[in-house]
């Protein structure tokens, strides 16, 4: 049973769910003995709201939910209850524009034990306004992608589609990027394809045809919808491994993320990319702000 929805704006600007309540983000804790903390042991999605209203959640919570089951993970709620509980985070926030995280912890085991079995697994949620990877002046400016030559972890290791916190290879490739005056960056995988960045999937436009990876990377719903918007619109697409040499020689390149949507490239390696944003990138990131007021693709929030 989950907590009474608090009034809006009760936790003016953001809002946190711990320990079964809701509580200012200030006093959202995590134990630091959590497997969570010491050992990534966790799982998470992130959704959005834009103008008071959730953005396909439903894909966010079916992804959450496989991932829990993937990674042997469970909470004490249903589709429902956790629906309600990420309302709730954005209701008493009174935010309209928001970045909503559900997260799920393997939890803090018995002393001296190391089966991971025996840990009570942890829920938390929070609300916050709305986070851009890239803001509007830096798309505006032009966002310089690196290639980072580091490889992504395989996925025979840790299984992409799987939202997890196993980010060093993909922090160490920003460190690359910013090395070489580049914004943000993206890492490849053991041919050297490009496979994913820093919470974004990476697409490529040449002729007219949009490519975009097509396995070794997290299934990004922002990724799917530009997809689905191919299908939409008559754009040719073609998922398969993505070559650098393809991202370098593209007419197009952009980004797809739940903190911005379709975000054009402006320079690979400080190499100008022939056309930001280019036309195919342009009409797909009409489209997908479009999709924002579809009524399909909407979850409208109550507030007070």
């Amino acid at each position: 049973m989950t907590p009474s929805v608090p009034r809006t704006g009760l936790f003016q600007g953001g809002c946190a769910f711990c320990e079964g309540t809701y509580v200012a983000l200030s006093e959202a804790k995590l134990s630091l003995f959590d497997w969570g903390f010491t050992r990534s042991d966790a799982t998470y999605d992130v959704a959005t709201t834009w103008r008071g209203a959730f953005f396909r959640l439903d894909a966010h919570i079916d992804r959450f939910f496989s991932s829990l089951d993937k990674l042997h993970l469970a909470i004490p709620y249903n589709r429902a209850e956790l629906r309600e509980i990420l309302h709730g985070c954005v209701c008493a926030g009174a935010l309209q524009d928001a970045y909503v995280a559900m997260i799920c912890t393997r939890g803090v085991p018995p002393r001296g034990a190391r089966d991971p079995r025996l840990a009570q697994n942890r829920f938390y949620a929070y609300a916050l306004p709305y986070v851009w990877i890239a803001s509007p002046e830096k798309q505006a400016a032009g966002i310089d992608l690196h290639i980072s030559t580091r490889q992504r972890i395989a996925p025979a290791s840790v299984d992409p589609t799987v939202k997890n916190y196993h980010w060093i290879d993909l922090v160490q490739s920003m460190f690359d990027a910013y090395d070489r005056g580049c914004d943000t960056s993206c890492v490849v995988d053991a041919d050297g394809c490009v496979t994913e960045g820093p919470g974004f999937n990476v697409f490529a436009v040449r002729d007219g045809t949009v490519h975009t990876a097509d396995r070794g990377v997290l299934e990004g719903i922002s990724r799917r919808t530009v997809i689905e918007l191919c299908e939409r619109l008559g754009i040719p697409l073609r998922l398969a491994p993505l070559p650098a040499d393809l991202l370098l020689s593209a007419d197009e390149v952009f980004l797809t993320s739940s903190g911005g949507g379709v975000l054009p490239i402006a320079k690979v390696d400080s190499r100008p990319v022939a056309r930001s944003p280019g036309p195919v990138t342009q009409l797909l990131q009409d489209a997908y702000w479009a999709l924002h007021d579809e009524p399909a693709y909407r979850d409208p929030v109550s507030y007070d």
